[in-house]
């Protein structure tokens, strides 16, 4: 398991010649840190004096940025074994015309489920954007960078993802599937570049 590895050995696995860990699941790691970060902000605020009044927010913070992390923490390899499937998909057997006909379908059915993981972690990454947003105006003022942090990795981690999403939409022959895919990621797409521009306008440092 990826997921299991020390950050030292995660990195020099990423760096190896393996294709996983790729892309896809660095955008889940990324967004499982922002997860962590909104909830450490969270944290600092309960209990400290002049934030009474957001006391239960924050902890409903902490609670849903830990949930979101622990799912992100295992989306890092459920994207590599997406993956793989697809790289299995392509080393089946072709030497008749009804074994290319099924390599052909477990291709593209690998191919759609390896864009949905990494669709599913940038809807998740928004979802932290949005608390990291509330940490950022509510949340303990001396940590207020650690909150921008939160909103930038996470801004990174959804926008990444949905670059994982189009390079495999491209190989896609299921008309239906691409263009409601190519909606949402374009949706998202633009409500992300927006409301990082929002969070970040509120620190004045």
């Amino acid at each position: 398991m990826l997921a299991d590895l020390t950050i030292t050995e995660f990195l020099e696995e990423t760096a190896s010649s393996s294709p996983v860990p790729g892309g896809g699941s660095i955008a889940a790691l990324s967004a499982a840190v922002a997860a962590s970060l909104s909830g450490m902000v969270a944290r600092l605020t309960v209990g400290k004096k002049g934030y009474d009044g957001f006391e239960k927010e924050m902890k409903e913070i902490a609670k849903d940025a830990d949930d979101y992390r622990k799912k992100l923490v295992k989306d890092i390899d459920r994207d590599s074994n997406a993956y793989n499937d697809v790289m299995a998909a392509f080393k089946l057997p072709k030497g008749t015309e009804q074994e290319q006909e099924k390599r052909k379908a477990a291709i593209q059915e690998a191919l759609k489920n390896a864009s949905l993981v990494p669709l599913d972690v940038a809807n998740d990454a928004f979802k932290i954007i949005e608390l990291a947003e509330k940490v950022v105006k509510h949340g303990n003022k001396n940590a207020i960078t650690d909150a921008a942090v939160a909103v930038m990795m996470a801004r990174t981690a959804a926008l990444s993802a949905l670059y994982n999403v189009k390079i495999n939409l491209v190989s896609i022959n299921d008309i239906d599937f691409v263009e409601k895919v190519e909606k949402d990621v374009k949706h998202l797409e633009s409500k992300i570049i927006s409301i990082e521009r929002e969070i970040l306008s509120y620190i004045a440092i």
